[in-house]
């Protein structure tokens, strides 16, 4: 698909890629909160949430909730307006941060010493490099001190700058504010872009004037954030939300016109399957995709008739995914069609793109993953993976040799992406490693030239030299080899006396990349070994990798991460008790099972927006992102096996009584994807039960969602707080 300026804020250096869920069990009658505001005496002791019996029955098997009541009843409403949150539910998170913040007191100086560190490597008036599009060249960058992007152009071969949009402007006097997608009109006359305010990814759609600089009459309120232009610089299409958060329709929208006048060209009934609208490289087609986590669909717009009637490409079948990519008369389609797990590209005529006229071009590979196709008016070019490492190859399509561009490191990471032109020889790429900051390059795909375009600076001094990173195997529970990557600083001593952090996701079929983190640095300066586990439910290892960590076989996801640590102990990179665990969203919920498993295995754990109510939210089909879950989780409404599988592993629904590691769990008030909720419940339960007195904090953004602050230096505080955090329980602080 054709590139739109995403501002996705590089510099965050987040693994959370892809989130969960809200949901949540039933509710009795409302009972008065035991918690208060809280005094300064009664920060020095952990709140206790009180407990508010709720019970659902699901199979014939009861299920209690005791903190149910901290789902608030009104939460479509605290998505959009946070003051709406009731009293008790907001008195009860004040209170634990107050006793977050009086725990962390003693931290404070670490804090602040990190936060310069962290800021110190990021170049301040940094910018993207300038993508190319007719008679102009489109950027993101940043001026000294500023907490966001603007987004500019200069004519192509170089002139004046013209300030698209300056996102400093437009967060003034705001809590929180993010930019999305910012795509301008293919005669370069209007930017499309939106905006949101609170942090629930409810995103306003503006249109822009692009040579006077002011937003036109258009307002269009609840979309996903992202806008395709047609061909005729006045027509684009959005997807809408709905009141519980799904992207459901794709509407038409005129510039100029009203809101209510925009048509619906394509609305999803079931609310297993989300809505995506985004045009082919060849800028022919818009595309609207619809698609859980394991069977796609395409519906295909001409963008030079807008107001034409989608056509469908192929109807969807269960269990196949395709994504299409035009070139002339054919279709060029990824997919995993007849048996393909690890995907196939395949051809078919623009005019009959349906199964039947599938012809494979590039066959199956086992173990060879292919993870995108981008087409260019001579040559296709794919991103692929095997080893658990990334590839790039090219191929020429008028006679079909295909070359690989090479690199030498033992892990990397890599990315590819279209840009905005078709009729081209340079493709853009990035390259990072551990040890590497982030280098972009220009490739010529004829005479493959590689041309530097830029290399991450790092304005406090890095040097690689200083560092080691490696690749190690853990052997799972079943023999399966867990890839782990490693970095270190070369004098750290590796007698088992390094603290770890050890970081995992695991869903999803999301790969964790061994690229380059310069919040990382931040530890392994102070003797940490940092280590990525790349476990199952991921698809680091092909599609097998990611099958055999989901549903029914979603232990593998724990159990590699538990064997990732115990290998590093045993090959003294750390020991048992010397690692801190981190994982957010889905990754979180990785961090309650394993603390309940082997809570002697980890000092520490950091869990931001951790989905850890699995059973609930899965059994809360009102949530947002619930039913398109089930082909990753199961469904225990309609399936009891699926119910007793989740019930086994839930975090908050095996807590015990036991020892625990310190814990830190991070939640965002107006998260759609992991309700703030879900936190609360699990580190109410947590003290409740658990029988030592290692640190239990809850730290809920309340005025954020699921990334947490928005502007660049403020989610540097996060970083910095979650990283004393680790130092204090690992008594470097």
């Amino acid at each position: 698909m054709r590139a739109v300026i995403s501002v996705n804020f590089e510099w965050l250096n987040l693994a959370i890629t892809k989130g969960t869920g809200p949901k949540a069990g039933c509710l009795l009658p409302s009972m008065q909160s035991v918690v208060t505001s809280p005094s300064m005496e009664k920060t020095k002791m952990p709140p206790r949430a009180e407990k508010r019996l709720s019970a659902a029955v699901h199979h014939g098997i009861t299920k209690s909730d005791d903190y149910a009541w901290l789902r608030a009843d009104n939460w479509q409403e605290v998505m959009r307006d946070p003051g709406l949150l009731a009293a008790d539910i907001r008195s009860y998170l004040e209170a634990e941060n107050a006793y977050t913040d009086t725990a962390m007191t003693d931290t404070q100086a670490l804090q602040e010493t990190l936060f310069e560190e962290l800021r110190g490597r990021i170049k301040q008036d940094d910018s993207s490099v300038p993508a190319p599009d007719g008679p102009y060249a489109y950027a993101t960058r940043y001026e000294e001190g500023a907490q966001h992007p603007m987004v500019v152009r200069t004519p192509r071969e170089g002139g004046e700058e013209t300030v698209l949009l300056d996102a400093n402007e437009l967060a003034r006097d705001k809590a929180y504010f993010r930019l999305a997608g910012v795509d301008h009109s293919t005669d370069h006359k209007l930017v499309a872009w939106s905006s949101d305010e609170a942090g629930s990814e409810f995103f306003t759609l503006r249109v822009r004037d692009a040579a006077t600089g002011k937003d036109l009459s258009d307002e269009i309120p609840e979309t996903s954030g992202g806008t395709v232009w047609a061909n005729d610089g006045a027509t684009l299409f959005y997807v809408w939300l709905d009141a519980n958060h799904r992207p459901c329709k794709v509407f038409r929208h005129t510039v100029g016109t009203s809101r209510e006048a925009d048509v619906c060209v394509y609305e999803e009934k079931d609310p297993g399957f989300f809505v995506g609208v985004g045009k082919t490289q060849s800028g022919k087609y818009i595309a609207i995709d619809i698609h859980d986590h394991e069977t796609s669909e395409c519906w295909l717009i001409d963008a030079d008739e807008p107001t034409g009637a989608p056509k469908l490409a192929a109807p969807r079948k269960t269990g196949e995914e395709y994504d299409i990519e035009h070139r002339g008369d054919t279709f060029y389609i990824l997919t995993n069609a007849n048996g393909a797990p690890d995907f196939k590209i395949v051809t078919a005529p623009a005019d009959a793109p349906g199964r039947e006229n599938w012809n494979d071009l590039v066959a199956h590979t086992p173990g060879r993953l292919i993870l995108s196709l981008t087409l260019y008016e001579n040559h296709m070019v794919r991103l692929e993976r095997e080893n658990s490492l990334p590839r790039i190859v090219i191929s020429r399509l008028a006679d079909g040799i295909e070359h690989e561009i090479a690199f030498g490191e033992e892990a990397y990471s890599l990315g590819a992406g279209g840009g905005y032109e078709f009729d081209t020889t340079l493709l853009r790429f990035s390259y990072s490693s551990m040890t590497t900051p982030t280098r972009v390059y220009d490739y010529d795909m004829d005479t493959r030239e590689r041309t530097l375009r830029k290399e991450q600076e790092v304005p406090s001094g890095h040097n690689p030299d200083d560092y080691v990173t490696r690749r190690v195997m853990a052997t799972a529970d079943d023999g399966e080899k867990v890839p782990v990557t490693l970095l270190y600083g070369k004098d750290t001593p590796l007698n088992g006396t390094a603290p770890c952090l050890l970081y995992g996701y695991g869903s999803y079929g999301i790969s964790i990349p061994a690229s380059f983190s310069t919040n990382a640095l931040s530890l392994v300066d102070r003797g940490f070994v940092y280590a990525v586990a790349h476990i199952r439910g991921g698809k680091d290892k092909g599609f097998a990798w990611y099958a055999d960590g989901r549903r029914e076989r979603k232990l593998n996801t724990f159990t590699d991460f538990i064997a990732a640590g115990e290998h590093l102990a045993k090959e003294r990179f750390t020991a048992r008790g010397k690692i801190i665990a981190q994982g957010g969203s889905a990754g979180g919920m990785l961090m309650g099972v394993v603390a309940n498993r082997t809570p002697d295995l980890f000092a520490g754990i950091i869990a931001e927006v951790p989905f850890v109510d699995v059973l609930s939210t899965m059994l809360d089909d009102t949530l947002p992102l619930t039913p398109p879950e089930w082909p990753e989780w199961g469904n225990p409404i309609a399936d009891e096996t699926a119910y007793r599988y989740i019930a086994a592993y839930s975090p908050i629904d095996n807590v015990t009584a036991q020892d625990y590691p310190a814990i830190l769990a991070v939640g965002g008030l107006t998260d759609p994807r992991v309700t703030y909720w879900e936190p609360a419940k699990w580190v109410a339960t947590l003290r409740e039960r658990k029988t030592n007195d290692n640190l239990l904090l809850l730290k809920t953004n309340m005025d954020a969602g699921h990334g947490g602050a928005s502007g660049r230096f403020d989610r540097l505080k996060e970083v910095a707080f979650n990283w004393a955090f680790a130092l204090k329980i690992a008594g470097k602080a």
